[in-house]
């Protein structure tokens, strides 16, 4: 029997011939990511010191911190902890990315995206560089354990197949797809299992698409998301690489744990509903609820293509009074390359604020609402008291949905203005 992409990565990375799923083993990873935040990054630094007696780590070059969080600083204390996070990577030779974007899109620009690699970071969101062929897991009980040892112990996962077939629809993108995937296999539906999608309708996304849907693959419990690599993800991911790894496929003939099928033609925009990232509706179920505020960005949509579809939506509209729009796209270079190609320009011609890129929006730090507001977003959760007070309500959609809704001031269907 052949083995999984995610069985010979974990194979790869500890030293064995093959491994099979329920496996415990000990595994070096590749690159050990993080992006400081108070009660994590600090807290490794400071055990790594006083408790393990570790002046410097070892490998430095396994290494990768991101400044993503608290930016800009809004007091005095939030900058003495980035200097602190400044000060640890200049000590130990790690690369430190600041001010550059979001951690995650960040990690594969700069190179940590290597197919065939095994990735380790405390947050699960990593696991949108699966979309490059890399498995990259949230292990926050074993991060210390990263810092301070060559080789981890963990348990090679079971793999749930998620067979594609179809074309979208119009005004239909990733996160709907994975919402509906939420949807038809339950929020525990490949819990400590990897999400491995497959089939031909692979070829319906853009590699920014499969980001979104790698990217959100927790909320069906599964531990990361991965994709076998094709010509042009090696052809994105390959120059990039900070390492020389052979990509790796899964076999022909690899057991999976359950294989599920979704048809995306059948999919239409979703809305999730509060208070929990599993109240998977159909967004024309809602058309006409009232919402005050929308956010697009975060980790999951904040990239290239959900600009593009905001500003398809809003060419030519107006942001309804009262209504606060706010766009952080998800790096600098992806902000970049909005603005030169016109995007920056509609959606601020259109009424919306658009922000450097930060991740303070996703989790309430920026653009809070107050109680009794409602917002449609992008973000990753929808919570009570992510974007601010738990009296106020979320509800998740795609990018065009967002744009629909700042235009009438209340939920509304992105199709129409297409």
């Amino acid at each position: 029997m052949g083995s999984t992409i995610t069985e010979k990565i974990m194979a790869r990375a500890a030293g064995l011939d093959s491994v099979a799923p329920g496996d415990e083993v000990m595994v070096k990873p590749d690159f050990v990511l993080a992006y400081d935040f108070p009660g994590y990054t600090n807290v490794y630094f400071s055990q790594l010191k006083k408790d393990l007696g570790i002046e410097r780590i070892a490998e430095p070059d396994r290494f990768g911190l991101f400044i993503d969080h608290m930016v800009p600083a809004i007091s005095a204390d939030e900058e003495v902890f980035h200097g602190e996070t400044r000060q640890w990577a200049s000590e130990n030779r790690v690369a430190l990315f600041e001010r550059k974007g979001i951690g995650h899109q960040v990690a594969a620009e700069a190179g940590y995206a290597v197919p065939g690699a095994l990735v380790v970071h405390f947050d699960p969101h990593i696991s949108q560089l699966g979309t490059f062929g890399t498995l990259a897991l949230g292990i926050h009980r074993n991060m210390l354990e990263a810092y301070s040892r060559e080789r981890i112990a963990l348990r090679v996962p079971h793999t749930v197949r998620i067979d594609l077939k179809g074309k979208l629809n119009a005004g239909v993108m990733a996160r709907d797809v994975l919402h509906h995937i939420v949807r038809q296999i339950g929020s525990g539906g490949c819990r400590f299992k990897v999400m491995e999608f497959a089939g031909v309708g692979l070829d319906a996304f853009s590699i920014e698409g499969l980001q979104t849907l790698t990217g959100l693959a927790m909320f069906t419990g599964a531990i990361s998301a991965i994709v076998n690599p094709d010509k042009e993800r090696l052809r994105v991911a390959l120059p990039r690489a900070r390492k020389t790894i052979e990509p790796l496929y899964s076999d022909p003939d690899a057991h999976y744990s359950a294989i599920h099928e979704i048809d995306l033609s059948a999919i239409e925009p979703i809305v999730v509903v509060p208070p929990s990232p599993a109240n998977t509706r159909d967004l024309r179920d809602f058309i006409g609820l009232p919402v005050q505020a929308g956010y697009l960005g975060s980790c999951a949509s904040g990239r290239l293509e959900d600009l593009r579809a905001a500003a398809a939506v809003l060419r030519g509209q107006t942001v309804a009074d009262g209504f606060n729009l706010n766009i952080v796209p998800t790096s600098r270079q992806i902000m970049l390359d909005a603005a030169r190609e016109g995007i920056l320009a509609a959606l601020v011609e259109a009424g919306a604020f658009v922000s450097s890129p930060s991740c303070d929006y996703c989790y309430g730090r920026m653009g809070t609402l107050s109680a009794g507001q409602r917002a449609v977003s992008t973000g990753t959760l929808n919570v009570p008291g992510r974007m601010g007070s738990a009296d106020a309500e979320i509800f998740l959609c795609n990018a065009g949905a967002v744009a629909a809704a700042a235009i009438e001031g209340c939920i509304a269907d992105p199709r129409e203005y297409l």
